[in-house]
């Protein structure tokens, strides 16, 4: 019964990981197109949109180590 609740748990939490690298995704190329677009070279924004990528990047490396599938019927 133990083991059986850890595999929910993990499920639940890879569930979680993947909706949170998804957002993450958007909003990276959300902001990198602002910046890319934007007239001013604001540093602020520059550096904005390169923690999100990084962010993005450790969260996707995250998943890789846990080895997580993406299923069809999880979209």
């Amino acid at each position: 019964m133990l083991f059986k609740r850890k595999g929910t748990l993990k499920k639940e939490y890879d569930q979680k990981l993947l909706h949170q690298i998804e957002d993450l995704k958007i909003r990276w190329k959300n902001e990198k197109s602002l910046y890319d677009k934007s007239f001013d070279m604001n540093e602020e924004l520059e550096r904005q949109v390169e923690l999100t990528e990084l962010k993005y990047l450790y969260l996707y490396r995250e998943a890789k180590a846990r080895q997580i599938k993406i299923s069809i019927k999880d979209k």
